[in-house]
């Protein structure tokens, strides 16, 4: 079984399907990515460095912002991740 899924070769993290321990190498859209920290089960691995405000994209859709810089290898949840989604602060016009 594959460890990590990646739906669209636009994608610049990837899902991972089991536990990753750090320094572990995973097969990524036709190159190679080693997990700088343990990536859990649910979780998303950068592909790529992410840089601070950068588009996270996953199944070729944008869901979120990178909040700060994310290291290639790096985990990607909730705590570098700002979400763009049904944001009222966002000039959305009424």
């Amino acid at each position: 079984m594959a460890k990590v899924i990646i739906l669209d070769e636009r994608d610049n993290v990837a899902t991972a399907m089991a536990d990753i321990a750090a320094g572990e190498k995973i097969s990524s859209g036709g190159g190679e990515t080693v997990a700088a920290e343990e990536i859990p089960f649910g979780h998303k691995i950068a592909l790529t460095f992410l840089a601070d405000g950068a588009e996270i994209l996953k199944y070729g859709e944008s869901i979120g912002l990178a909040k700060g810089d994310i290291a290639q290898g790096a985990c990607v949840h909730v705590h570098n991740v700002e979400s763009q989604r049904g944001r009222g602060d966002r000039g959305a016009s009424k």
